[in-house]
């Protein structure tokens, strides 16, 4: 065993894309940077299929410059589609439906994170950076402002590296935030998710289901099979990402305080078809289907923080440094910012630049932002996404003053944007204002309409076929439009709980898909 000291200027705890990503923008700047990424795979497995967004789009495509790749060898994605039933939904063809009726006109991808991973791991060695791999991380010892040590274990034993700054990027890991006692679960979103690969999974923009469901098939011109479709329930939602190949990901997200998870002796497998089912549009679509034997992951408590980002010599990012929920898929534009911001940091000490407002400065940010993220888009959403009605508006909302609070930036300030995180400052503070009221509204509207048995009574025979927003002023209008949408919800059903703030959530109740279908 070679006990000597290896020693770097960064090392970065976890090779996958926020580390790669990371060591890519230190090696922009600076070639001759000693990076070294310690990488406990030999090879990433295949892991949870993910859907960019704008942002995150625009940093890998534009950042990163993996457009062509991304091109040529993942899924272009067609935005959103959401899927509701009642007890009087008897199939796909009258399940009530969100999403565009054109294709999108911004890019973004349904990208195979194995892959992806490999390649901009694969060009960071290329860059310059030394891979070390298999090698996990055991143990850092953090000295601020000095030289940081990292024992690590290779196949033949221990070791130890120094390095000037660490980089955690050991995902949901986190292992510097739970070593340095940072760590802290979101205990205001108790929520959990069971997924797997799949194979077998129905064309939906395919002959067979245009022939059985004509008008349905007619109302969409874009493509539906290459969205992001989420089957919606009480307290849940489900996703349905393609991929490249033909595996199709799926899996369930629900709310611990709303939905109990069946238990009992079937394999999860099993019974997360069964729940998949158990919806009119999943079961057209996943009837035929099976789970990829050794492909079916089970996760607890996804919500998690933590309290400290950064210090003098060590830097968390991507899924290290948090995550809240893969509605909306904010993972991606959480790790665009974190290592656009770690990379700038570290940059800033080597020039050297006094820190410790920027340590300051970068804290404050993340944790706000956090923060903010959360409680707008998040909080108790879970209570109303399972009515057509209340989500239509809401997602309207949503994707409005995304556009125009967030996606804007990057494609009018470039790269320079994403030095900001979402809700911090600048055009992105006043849609935190305003989706934080319209959440909190439906939210009682929800826990209202459940009072009185009306809740998801439009899941069936109904369809919000939307034209598209841009990230500019021709978006106003349509953004118009849906607070007229909240305003009409508002004055028809929304004075019951104006003077109510006492409604209680709904009981937890063992999981199906719907409640009554």
């Amino acid at each position: 065993m070679d006990s000597r000291p290896l020693d770097y200027e960064v090392a970065i705890l976890g090779g996958s894309l926020a580390g790669a990503a990371t060591a890519l923008l230190l090696l922009r700047e600076q070639p001759n940077l000693r990076i070294v990424v310690l990488e406990k795979s030999t090879r990433f497995p295949r892991r949870v299929g993910e859907a960019t967004v704008e942002v995150s789009a625009y940093f890998l495509g534009r950042v990163l410059g993996l457009t062509q790749y991304l091109n040529e060898s993942q899924l272009n994605k067609q935005g959103m589609r959401f899927w509701f039933a009642n007890s009087k939904t008897t199939s796909l063809g009258n399940s009530s439906e969100v999403g565009g009726r054109y294709l999108t006109r911004l890019p973004s991808w349904q990208v195979d994170r194995g892959t992806l991973d490999e390649e901009v791991l694969r060009r960071a060695a290329e860059a310059g950076a030394r891979i070390l791999r298999p090698a996990k991380a055991l143990r850092v010892q953090l000295s601020e402002g000095g030289r940081q040590t990292v024992e690590f274990e290779e196949a033949n034993g221990k070791q130890t590296l120094t390095a000037r700054w660490v980089v955690d990027a050991s995902g949901f890991t986190c292992m510097l935030a739970r070593q340095q006692g940072w760590w802290r679960r979101n205990e205001a979103h108790p929520t959990s998710a069971a997924w797997a690969r799949w194979r077998g999974v129905k064309d939906w923009d395919g002959l067979e289901l245009a022939k059985k469901f004509p008008c349905w098939a007619a109302a969409c011109h874009g493509v539906r099979g290459t969205a992001t479709n989420h089957f919606m329930g009480d307290g849940w939602w489900a996703w349905c990402i393609p991929l490249k190949g033909g595996d199709v990901s799926a899996g369930v997200v629900f709310d611990g305080r709303l939905v109990r998870w069946p238990d009992g002796p079937t394999p999860l497998g099993e019974r997360l078809k069964e729940f998949l089912c158990a919806h009119p549009a999943g079961r057209e679509i996943f009837h035929q289907a099976d789970p990829v034997e050794g492909d079916i992951k089970w996760r607890a408590n996804l919500a998690y923080s933590s309290t400290v980002f950064a210090v003098d010599g060590a830097v968390l990012v991507g899924d290290a440094a948090g995550f809240m929920d893969p509605l909306y898929s904010p993972g991606m534009d959480w790790l665009s910012y974190t290592t656009t911001r770690a990379a700038e940091l570290i940059l800033a000490s080597l020039r050297p630049e006094p820190l410790l407002d920027r340590l300051a400065a970068h804290n404050r940010d993340f944790r706000r932002s956090y923060d903010r993220w959360f409680e707008a888009l998040y909080l108790n959403k879970y209570e109303w996404i399972g009515d057509f009605e209340l989500l239509s508006v809401g997602f309207k909302l949503d994707l409005g003053l995304y556009y125009a609070g967030v996606v804007s930036q990057p494609l009018r300030e470039g790269s320079m944007a994403l030095r900001h995180p979402v809700f911090c400052v600048g055009l992105s503070t006043p849609p935190y204002w305003m989706i934080r009221c319209y959440n909190r509204r439906l939210t009682a509207m929800a826990r209202d309409r459940r009072r009185r048995g009306v809740f998801g009574n439009a899941n069936t025979g109904r369809r919000q076929m939307l034209a598209g927003f841009l990230p500019d002023t021709s978006a106003v209008p349509a953004l118009i439009r849906a607070l007229g949408g909240w305003l009409k919800l508002e004055l028809r059903e929304g004075w019951r709980t104006w003077f109510r703030s006492n409604l209680e959530s709904a009981p937890a109740r063992t999981a199906t898909a719907p409640a009554s279908a």
